[in-house]
């Protein structure tokens, strides 16, 4: 029998502790943990010890927590990203080549994305990404692009808001996402133009899976004003339906 207490069983106490960690924090004290966690000091305490046993959690010199490499090596093994992963890196790196800039890949999970690569350019544009981060589905290129081929239902829950801005040029109004989602549908690949920061913009395209249905999207990303979305249009398309021939 599952034991359960105040704040729920053994197993959804520990990940509420687990889920405390974020991109945001990665590294927390024993409080923190506690306060961001919800759950009270002495429980905290004793569920580390455990996931620090298991290598869920590390500890360092400064008795700070953070996620444990056990827990990446697990991840590593969701069959989502790998087998989509070990197919599309070598296309990946080829557009990375050949324009010097952020490549990226993404799935959505539930009403956002996830990225599962990310490739950095040299000297390119910082971006605000990272492997295993999750990101609104109605700013970046990748986003457009998976959202654009999502069921109806999660699309119009995304639209009912609030849509977050990153800038005075992210687009929150539902119906000008709709009309821009239906142009992504009819042309077959997305464009952000400084949506997410003001200086970079990117343009993506859809991986299909076995069946036909987008099941990620890949994009570059560019600092804006280096170089026209439109003529980055056919490098991606190409990366994006080599992926797709590739899971095949």
């Amino acid at each position: 029998m599952v034991h359960r207490g105040r704040t729920g069983s053994v197993l959804a106490r520990a990940l509420r502790l687990l889920g405390a960690f974020s991109d945001r924090r990665t590294t927390m004290t024993l409080s923190d943990l506690a306060r961001h966690s919800g759950l009270p000091l002495s429980t905290t305490h004793r569920l580390l010890a455990d996931l620090l046993e298991w290598g869920a959690v590390e500890r360092d010199d400064a008795g700070h927590y953070r996620v444990g490499l056990r827990l990446w090596e697990l991840g590593s093994l969701a069959p989502r990203s790998q087998g989509l992963r070990e197919r599309a890196l070598p296309f990946l790196e080829d557009l990375s080549r050949i324009t010097g800039e952020n490549v990226q890949l993404a799935v959505r999970e539930g009403r956002e994305l996830v990225f599962v690569e990310r490739i950095a350019g040299t000297g390119a544009v910082p971006v605000l990404t990272r492997v295993g981060g999750r990101f609104a589905l109605t700013a970046t290129g990748v986003g457009l692009v998976l959202l654009a081929h999502a069921p109806a239902d999660v699309c119009d829950e995304v639209l009912a808001g609030p849509v977050r801005r990153f800038t005075a040029h992210t687009m929150t109004d539902p119906d000008v996402l709709r009309a821009v989602l239906a142009d992504v549908r009819a042309c077959g690949f997305a464009i952000s133009d400084r949506q997410v920061t003001d200086d970079a913009l990117s343009v993506a395209a859809p991986v299909h899976g076995r069946t036909g249905r987008v099941i990620a999207a890949v994009s570059v990303v560019v600092r804006y004003g280096t170089a026209p979305p439109h003529a980055l249009v056919p490098l991606v398309r190409n990366s994006s339906r080599s992926i797709s021939h590739a899971l095949l």
